[in-house]
């Protein structure tokens, strides 16, 4: 039942973690300004990779897994985020975030070892998410008094996708003026600044008792991360080492069953599991980690697709590419705005909010394959490219507001790990080899057939330019290639839409009430209580 705010006595918002002489309306904006520095870190940039591989011995597909090894460090740390709010003070949570992704900036340029410079991006992506969930978790109330995710979510998502957007751009611009580890740099710089204004503006203030760190299943989320990055290796490094042709894969793919199946058997026998096997219980859940896998698979084409025309057929330079950060920037404002409107003015049905979304991937989709040619200019992808910004920021959005309704929150940071495991690294990844497999077939193939054609009208005695030819003939054979991978996933995003248009599913629009902070880690405590007493 939605919570009834006039029936209801609200306790005025306070931020008491805050020194006395730190005016209380600037109090919140101080969180949200640190919330956007952490989004803004990473291991390594986007915008940053083609000058990395020239100046280093690094391959792209070395520098993908840093990407991936940050994006799982976040994934996998969600069920220790409470854990460690109950345990520390808000203080010591933010300086040691911030301390450690200072670290690892300063480290990650000078690292050449490959599996230290992803545990250096892992650790960073933990950091990352503990301070941004520290911010956002002590503002939840100032945002919306009532603990509505309807609110919460959408506006969380501006801070988010709106920072990853502008630090390609910022990370872009440094790269192109200075130097590509400037990035590293001024994040460092950022973070210092961090430490600052919480060294002098906070002080140690605990809401609750503290909560010892007992009963995490330490081994449970090893197993889980090396799950995740054995995953991301294979499907990579797959077209790389020629997929299963490699004995190194095949012996991955074993490797990686076996961690698997140690994941399960933990989760079946040890008493307190990283992911409780209740957790899958919950009805929609399973649909919903299918879709959230499915879309970021059609929208991996941003990082195959859109970077193989730009970059081979195009021939644009950093610069000129980074302009479409722009109307993405745009994109994701109006979607999470979009969300806002949908799901919290009107509480419109979600699954139709859903619906919305995959629209919006679908005029993407479409858009790219009807203008991908060498006769169009850069503007031209400014609709496309919004509507893929929009859908994202919408459906990010609405998938994690379903995920809250139909789960207690006992299970729901568990959950979002999972759901985070495979939004942010699997269905990315996945989808990415496929569209490198597509290329990898369609290019040869229309290389093949169109040279074919162009040397029986050579042979005929018909005027043929070589030289032009030559110069034009394997863009234009990408450009082809391209094209025919955005055509079949336009089709297949238009029948998952179909099938959306036959379905429904009862999402509930009304809010249900959340519990407190003192609530949650009264319930968390009970429950390591009663299972003693059973033991």
């Amino acid at each position: 039942m939605r919570m009834n705010a006039t029936a209801q006595t609200i306790p005025p918002f306070s931020m008491p973690m805050f020194r006395s002489f730190v005016p209380e309306r600037i109090r919140p904006w101080i969180y949200v300004f640190i919330a956007f520095t952490f989004q803004f870190s990473g291991g390594l940039y986007l915008g940053t990779l083609n000058q990395m591989m020239g100046e280093t011995a690094l391959m792209r597909e070395d520098l993908q897994m840093c990407l991936y090894a940050n994006l799982a460090g976040m994934a996998i740390y969600f069920p220790l985020l409470f854990r460690m709010k109950f345990r520390f003070t808000n203080k010591t949570l933010l300086c040691g975030a911030a301390t450690g992704v200072l670290l690892c900036n300063l480290l990650a340029p000078h690292i050449t070892f490959l599996p230290a410079l992803w545990l250096v991006c892992f650790i960073e992506g933990m950091c990352k998410i503990q301070g941004t969930f520290e911010c956002m978790s002590n503002i939840q109330l100032w945002m919306t008094p009532t603990r509505d995710f309807t609110v919460f979510f959408p506006l969380l998502h501006i801070v988010i996708l709106g920072s990853m957007q502008l630090s390609d751009l910022l990370a872009a611009c440094l790269m192109y003026h200075y130097h590509w580890d400037y990035m590293q740099l001024f994040i460092s710089g950022i973070m210092m600044v961090d430490l600052l204004v919480l060294t002098i503006c906070t002080r140690h203030f605990r809401m609750f008792k503290k909560f010892p760190l007992f009963g995490i299943d330490w081994l449970g989320a090893i197993l889980w991360a090396m799950l995740l990055l054995e995953i991301a290796y294979l499907f990579n490094y797959g077209d790389w080492y020629d997929w299963w042709n490699s004995p190194v894969l095949r012996q991955l793919s074993i490797v990686i069953l076996v961690t698997f199946l140690f994941c399960i058997g933990r989760m079946f026998t040890v008493r307190h599991p990283f992911f409780e096997p209740k957790m899958w219980t919950y009805r929609h859940l399973v649909p919903i980690l299918v879709l959230i896998t499915l879309v970021e698979m059609f929208l991996a084409t941003e990082h195959v697709l859109e970077e193989v025309y730009l970059g081979e057929v195009m021939h644009y330079g950093t610069m000129t590419t980074v302009r479409l950060d722009w109307p993405a920037l745009a994109g994701v404002l109006s979607g999470c705005l979009f969300a806002y409107w949908w799901m919290h003015v009107k509480r419109f049905n979600y699954l139709r909010l859903i619906i919305v979304g995959l629209g919006g991937i679908i005029c993407y989709l479409s858009g790219c394959y009807f203008l991908v040619s060498m006769d169009i200019h850069i503007s031209q992808l400014y609709l496309p490219v919004f509507c893929r910004s929009f859908a994202y920021a919408v459906l990010s959005a609405t998938f994690m507001t379903c995920l809250e309704e139909i789960m207690s929150f006992q299970h729901f940071f568990q959950a979002l790990s999972v759901f985070n495991m495979l939004h942010m690294v699997m269905g990315g990844v996945i989808g990415a080899a496929i569209y490198t497999r597509g290329l990898a077939y369609y290019l040869p193939d229309n290389i093949a057939r169109y040279g074919a054609a162009i040397e029986r009208v050579a042979s005929g005695g018909m005027p043929l330019s070589i030289p032009h030819y030559i110069e034009t003939f394997l863009p234009q054979m990408m450009e082809i290639s391209v094209k025919q991978i955005y055509g079949w996933t336009a089709y297949a995003c238009i029948f998952l839409f179909l099938l959306f248009l036959l379905y429904d599913a009862p999402i509930r629009k009304e809010l249900k009430q959340m519990p407190s902070w003192h609530k949650i880690r009264k319930a968390i405590a009970g429950s390591f209580a009663v299972q003693k007493g059973k033991a």
